[in-house]
């Protein structure tokens, strides 16, 4: 019998490991015993800033050993892949660092702070011809991906006419809730801009094309939170906390038009009591709509024109078939997935890219134009008018 070809191993870095370090890192895990990958993996490095806690992170995640420094696991010869799971304020640094020493990247969204950061990991992985790809990972949901492929046949009929999507979140509503990164300029860009807006307005550009035009209201509804400080020294120190100033957008609403004539409708806020992480998303076409909910992932809801009269009505596709996307590497029909499956997604299209040379979407220069609607939508907010969007 003849003997198999040993597979290319990749040997991956991970910076940050709270949050979306662990969401990765099961990726990581997972990907390769799920689905036929073209390399093999190998989880070498855990970053990030508190010793102390690195040690449980990479026993329960599955790293081989920790770092403190992401110079190191950037510089270390082994290492093929970085993967970048850090505030904002550190992508730009870390991805440049990353094009410099030859590694492959996947970062997570927002690609940057600013356009002008965007544009510089951009020029980065140019220069240095680096594989590269940004996390926008709920395109990976198979019934989204589904979506993607029913416009494409042109299910929808000749001409889209609405694109409506809302994020909803509630984890800061509560004033007492602490000066996190998340709420300071310097280290998020934005809020709720660049935290859940990116998601969806990757998914409009994904799903319909390129904005053309935006017109943008933020609010920041609690303008200072508590901060943790500490006083005094030795067995006298004590914390106390003080108010800090919320420097980033608590909700946006936004409407405008895509190049192709569409209008679109977005809203994303992190003050809707009872929404965990929501996310709803309609498309209205001449022959057809189509509606989802993440809270049923599994699940479209389409309507289609073409049906006989007297039968028309929305109808429940449940996204579980081996014959859609991404669905052939888990369970039998009618057999769910969850959240955590389109890390798995995105990290198994990411290897193959890499180990093909083949360009993976979203690339960065793809996340930059969504940054670019980020940035027009803070313009347009901020100056109370209608912005064009950057071709």
């Amino acid at each position: 019998m003849r003997a198999m070809p040993e597979k290319r191993v990749l040997t991956v870095g991970l910076i940050g490991y709270k949050f979306m370090g662990k969401a990765h890192s099961n990726a990581w895990r997972q990907a390769p015993r799920f689905f036929d990958l073209p390399a093999e993996i190998r989880m070498k490095s855990i970053c990030g800033r508190e010793q102390a806690a690195l040690g449980p992170a990479a026993a329960q995640l599955g790293w081989d050993q920790i770092a403190t420094d992401w110079r190191e696991v950037v510089a270390d010869p082994e290492i093929d892949v970085i993967d970048i799971c850090t505030p904002n304020d550190s992508h730009c640094a870390i991805a440049m660092a990353a094009a410099k020493a030859g590694k492959a990247i996947l970062c997570e969204k927002p690609l940057g702070r600013s356009v002008d950061e965007a544009e510089q990991m951009v020029n980065s992985v140019d220069r240095a011809r680096v594989p590269n790809m940004a996390c926008f990972n709920y395109r990976r949901i198979p019934a989204i991906a589904l979506a993607k492929e029913m416009l494409g046949r042109g299910e929808f009929g000749d001409r889209i006419f609405h694109c409506r999507a809302r994020y909803a979140q509630d984890w800061i509503v509560d004033p007492k809730f602490p000066l996190v990164w998340r709420l300071r300029s310097e280290s998020a860009g934005s809020g709720a801009v660049g935290d859940i807006f990116s998601h969806i307005a990757d998914l409009a550009r994904y799903l319909i094309g390129e904005f053309a035009e935006i017109c943008a209201t933020s609010e920041t509804f609690i303008t200072e939170r508590p901060t943790q400080t500490r006083t005094g020294s030795g067995r006298r120190s004590q914390s106390k906390r003080k108010p800090g100033k919320v420097t980033v957008d608590d909700a946006v609403s936004a409407i405008g038009q895509f190049q192709n004539g569409a209008l679109f409708n977005l809203e994303a806020t992190r003050f809707a009591p009872g929404r965990k992480n929501s996310i709803t998303l309609e498309i209205n076409g001449s022959d057809g709509s189509l509606f989802f909910d993440l809270e049923e992932m599994n699940r479209l809801q389409w309507f289609n024109s073409r049906d006989r009269k007297g039968r028309q009505g929305f109808r429940d596709i449940i996204v579980t078939e081996p014959s859609h996307p991404y669905m052939n590497g888990w369970w039998p029909p009618g057999h769910t997935i969850g959240y955590e499956h389109t890390f798995v997604h995105t990290v198994a299209d990411f290897v193959k890219g890499v180990a093909s040379g083949t360009p993976v979407q979203p690339d960065f220069a793809d996340a930059l134009r969504t940054q670019r609607v980020l940035d027009a939508a803070l313009q347009s907010a901020h100056k109370k008018r209608w912005t064009n969007i950057p071709g």
